[in-house]
């Protein structure tokens, strides 16, 4: 089964480098959230950070093998998805993890997101 959103099982191609991106949450460059409340906001900030990481070791979006998404409990996870989906879809997307938690270790952080991608170089 197809889908444009996630994808079942990943295979990394041999001699790829394998970069791995710690949570990111919705900070700014010196570290203060960023986004208050509004989940939305602090997703697409996260994934900017996640995009950011990925950058700096050489990889993209385009590379990601796997997205680990953990949301605070009681959160809008429709409008925390809403927001960055259109950046995760492809015609081979990732594979994609989500969960709900009881917190972050980042204090008023409602959303993290993590990256395992592969670079062929």
């Amino acid at each position: 089964m197809s889908s444009p959103a996630f994808s079942h099982v990943a295979v990394v191609p041999p001699g790829a480098t394998t970069i791995y991106v710690g949570g990111q949450n919705a900070v700014d460059a010196a570290g203060a959230l960023v986004g208050g409340a509004d989940v939305a906001a602090q997703s697409t900030r996260a994934l900017a950070n996640a995009k950011t990481a990925l950058g700096s070791a050489g990889a993209t979006v385009a590379d990601v093998v796997q997205w680990t998404v953990l949301f605070v409990d009681g959160v809008d996870i429709a409008a925390a998805y809403g927001a960055i989906a259109g950046e995760l879809a492809s015609d081979e997307p990732a594979l994609i993890t989500a969960a709900r938690v009881a917190g972050l270790g980042v204090p008023g952080a409602l959303v993290e997101i993590a990256a395992i991608a592969a670079v062929v170089r």
